[in-house]
């Protein structure tokens, strides 16, 4: 598909941005949302939230309700933005602040702090909306306002593949793609797999089951049994006890973290059935997998795309010992081993790029940016993955690596698997 350029030009972090290039801004409008405007070269693009030393995001998490392990991701940006600002200068000399609102993973509520955001708090951008339900919930109103909702939090394929949302743009994986990377493994290391599947009952879970359930057609693979789970459910172990009757020899786990941690502990308490046990990256953390115990969760395979904090192989990386240091120095009680501030860490400085290489400090000069990205390098991802978008490919991030879990800590293997390349683009 191709999307059409938006103006096209020759918690607390203190965070700010508008141009130089761009001149001065007009305010209009009083007691609501105000819409400040560029001059010079960027003449009449959106400043809303920007100065020339300031800057103001948005960010919508749930940091209570089923999927508060999603909170620590915030920690992670928060630290990378004060670092910034008070060892950088800012974004382009511009201190950026990062009002962080909870939506508690309910999607109408996910809208209410859409709005108090830009309509009250007059935010440059939403940087990071997290999860499918929600951001789904907000996309609309997001894009009717033409405010960037940039990077948000969740691999859904429709923010790539969707072409009536410009405004709206991904930053991870999309969860198609990582579903085709499972099935590519299955076809190759076990064929002839039966696989059993849990999934969230939403646009996530369902985006990801039905791109594996795709990608394996015309396999020796087949799906023999499915359950679904809704979030408010108490416990998935109704749904778990009728997967394991189908005597499948692949567990595929389509869950957020909560639930991720019940059918992990659910497969290891079940000592009749031992599937080859799948987890979907979302879910992946070692915060979802301790409290089931290391010792059950051995051999379970996923995928990432950027850097473990856990695994010693960073260790005098470069960028994981200034995100360690200062982890500490600005988010002190923050475990610098949880992977969820290492993802936040990682998509501050996705922005951080994106906004330094906008032409106008706009909101269609970010939106612009985000959207022609070239092979950008983020020091915080694995080698050989980088950013790459373009008028006909609005998935910023398209390359994962398989890994599995040895020990206490997850180990990749096989080479980074450029899905572009491997599967083509997707289309909507």
């Amino acid at each position: 598909m191709r999307f059409t350029a938006i103006g096209r030009t020759a918690v607390t972090a203190t965070l700010v941005i508008a141009a130089a290039a761009c001149g001065g801004r007009g305010e209009t409008g009083e007691g609501q949302a105000t819409t400040s405007a560029a001059q010079g070269q960027c003449q009449g693009q959106q400043t809303t939230g920007i100065t020339d030393t300031t800057l103001k995001l948005g960010g919508i998490y749930p940091l209570s309700g089923p999927a508060s392990a999603y909170g620590d991701i915030p920690k992670g940006i928060k630290a990378y933005f004060d670092y910034v600002n008070a060892e950088k200068g800012g974004i382009d000399g511009r201190k950026v602040e990062l009002v962080v609102r909870d939506d508690g993973y309910q999607p109408p509520k996910a809208v209410e702090e859409a709005r108090r955001l830009v309509e009250q708090e007059q935010v440059f951008a939403l940087f990071q909306t997290l999860g499918t339900p929600s951001t789904t919930a907000t996309w609309d109103y997001t894009n009717q306002r033409k405010v960037p909702q940039v990077f948000v939090a969740t691999g859904a394929s429709q923010w790539g593949t969707d072409t009536e949302h410009p405004w709206t743009i991904g930053w991870q994986p999309n969860y198609v793609s990582e579903a085709r990377v499972y099935a590519q493994y299955l076809k190759t290391e076990k064929p002839g797999a039966k696989v059993a599947v849990l999934y969230q009952n939403d646009d996530f879970g369902e985006d990801l089951f039905g791109g594996f359930k795709r990608a394996i057609e015309g396999t020796d693979v087949t799906v023999v049994a499915e359950q679904s789970y809704e979030v408010t459910d108490p416990s998935i172990e109704p749904q778990m006890r009728n997967l394991a009757e189908s005597g499948a020899d692949v567990f595929l786990n389509v869950t957020t973290p909560k639930f991720g941690s019940q059918a992990l502990a659910a497969d290891a308490k079940n000592t009749k059935w031992n599937p080859l046990h799948i987890v979907n990256n979302v879910a992946a953390s070692v915060t979802v997998l301790k409290p089931v115990g290391f010792e059950n969760v051995q051999g379970v395979v996923s995928s990432s795309y950027y850097k473990d904090p856990n695994d010693p192989q960073w260790a005098d990386d470069a960028e994981m010992k200034l995100y360690k240091e200062k982890m500490a120095q600005y988010a002190p009680g923050a475990d610098p081993n949880i992977p969820y501030h290492t993802f936040g860490w990682a998509v501050a400085s996705s922005f951080h790029k994106a906004l330094e290489a906008a032409p106008c400090k706009t909101r269609e000069g970010l939106m612009e940016s985000v959207r022609n990205l070239n092979n950008v390098q983020v020091d915080m991802l694995l080698p050989g993955v980088t950013m790459q978008t373009s008028a006909d490919d609005a998935f910023p991030i398209e390359s994962m690596q398989l890994m599995e879990f040895k020990g206490e800590r997850w180990e990749v293997f096989g080479e980074v698997i450029d899905t572009r390349k491997e599967f083509g683009p997707l289309s909507n």
